[in-house]
């Protein structure tokens, strides 16, 4: 091939990758376009009525953004966006958590992946709910987490006002503690929530006394006014721990 023809070849393949960006760009934004997915389908060599996941990463390294590679039988197409990584993954007949198992191999999270998208007409919808997964991660954690694993959270972080009034009317009097003794109070039913209610597996896992673990929570309950032991109370504290856990930095 001549030096003009493989000039010309390299052009048309540099146009063609840039109409397939700007496809894929279309899609994740969810824009109203006749015959977009069949358009960006052709473009970009993928299946319209294929299966995709969609995750939105923060700050992602590894594989320069844009490239598409071919890794663990997975078609990955990234995407940077401001401060954000997007990453499409045809998925054939896997399941997204393949997706979650490749990503940490780039980069460690935060990150978040949204519902199955049933072709491409549905990225810009699993993109959107792949960004309320990453809001789920708490400030300064790491992870690939995925939206189905994170529901209740990501009611909370999608209303951000009412959140704030859960916060302020269940925790009130716990925010005004010194940080050490609140740390110290939230970090203790965090532990009881993640044994199970069991003081005692809580108490090995603090390394404390049971008894310790139960003066706590008896404290937890003056200070909320609500009980532990009475299921709706409980959603309450439960919801509201995670709201102010979402939002604030832990020590």
């Amino acid at each position: 091939m001549s030096g003009s023809a493989a000039g010309r070849s390299g052009n048309m393949r540099r146009r063609g990758d840039e109409r397939g960006r700007a496809l894929l760009d279309a899609l994740l934004d969810d824009r109203p376009e006749p015959g977009l997915a069949a358009r960006a389908a052709t473009a970009l060599g993928l299946p319209e009525r294929g299966r995709y996941a969609v995750a939105v990463l923060r700050a992602a390294g590894g594989v320069p953004p844009g490239a598409a590679t071919d890794t663990d039988g997975l078609r990955v197409l990234r995407r940077r966006r401001g401060d954000r990584e997007v990453v499409v993954a045809a998925l054939g007949d896997r399941d997204a958590a393949g997706l979650a198992t490749l990503l940490v191999r780039w980069w460690p999270g935060p990150g978040g992946i949204g519902p199955v998208a049933e072709g491409l007409a549905g990225l810009g919808a699993a993109r959107r709910l792949a960004e309320v997964a990453l809001l789920t991660c708490p400030p300064g954690t790491t992870g690939i987490v995925r939206l189905e694993e994170r529901l209740p959270a990501a009611l909370l972080v999608s209303q951000p006002e009412l959140s704030a009034r859960l916060v302020a009317d269940v925790l009130g009097p716990l925010l005004a503690l010194d940080p050490a003794d609140r740390a110290l109070l939230v970090r203790t039913m965090e532990a009881w929530l993640e044994c199970g209610g069991s003081a005692g597996r809580a108490a090995g896992r603090l390394y404390c006394h049971r008894n310790t673990v139960l003066n706590r929570l008896r404290r937890l309950e003056r200070l909320t006014s609500r009980s532990l032991s009475r299921p709706r109370e409980l959603i309450e504290m439960t919801l509201a721990l995670d709201a102010f856990r979402l939002t604030v930095p832990q020590p």
